[in-house]
């Protein structure tokens, strides 16, 4: 396996198991409470880290099938187990696992098309683009990088929003500061 992809998938499942340990004393009312309206739960959190994951690494580097709602991901609120988010977390993990090993290290530098439902690029753009025309091109070395930083950035959303709604003195970095 590349390097580069064995420290992002070192990396991106040091920050599921953070997620998956941070969501362990949460009932699933707690998983689905937005502490403002204005923000996201951590149901929709989940949601939306296995639909990225899925798009960019399954999706757009594998070329599989694009199946992704992500608007969806925002509205839910309810319904989905934190058993079943986190069984959809290391589903999609194990399914980029498998595509992301595949690559060499000419695969880096080939660009890949990601596509987008026109409803969920028409709301994330706010402007009215038609059939066809949604999706972007990204090289697959920056494109891992960068689903790598989302990932951490929401782990890291899910983390502190577990600790605001179930407070715990549980470390869940195993790192203590």
């Amino acid at each position: 396996m590349i390097a580069l992809i064995q420290y992002v998938l070192e990396d991106m499942n040091k920050q599921l198991d953070r997620i998956e340990k941070s969501m362990n004393p949460l009932n699933n009312e707690l998983v689905w409470t937005k502490t403002k309206e204005s923000m996201n739960s951590i149901g929709n959190l989940c949601l939306h880290l296995a639909g990225n994951e899925y798009q960019n690494f399954v999706s757009a580097i594998g070329n599989r099938p694009f199946i992704r709602e992500r608007t969806r991901e925002f509205t839910t609120d309810g319904g989905i187990s934190k058993e079943e988010l986190i069984g959809l977390l290391r589903d999609t993990r194990s399914q980029a696992e498998e595509v992301l090993s595949a690559l060499s290290n000419d695969d880096l530098s080939r660009e890949v098309v990601i596509h987008f439902g026109l409803e969920d690029w028409n709301r994330m753009y706010r402007e009215a683009a038609r059939e066809g025309e949604t999706y972007d091109t990204r090289v697959i070395g920056r494109l891992i990088v960068q689903v790598s930083a989302h990932y951490g950035y929401h782990a890291g959303q899910i983390v502190v929003l577990a600790k605001m709604l179930q407070d715990t003195n549980e470390h869940v970095s195993g790192q203590y500061h």
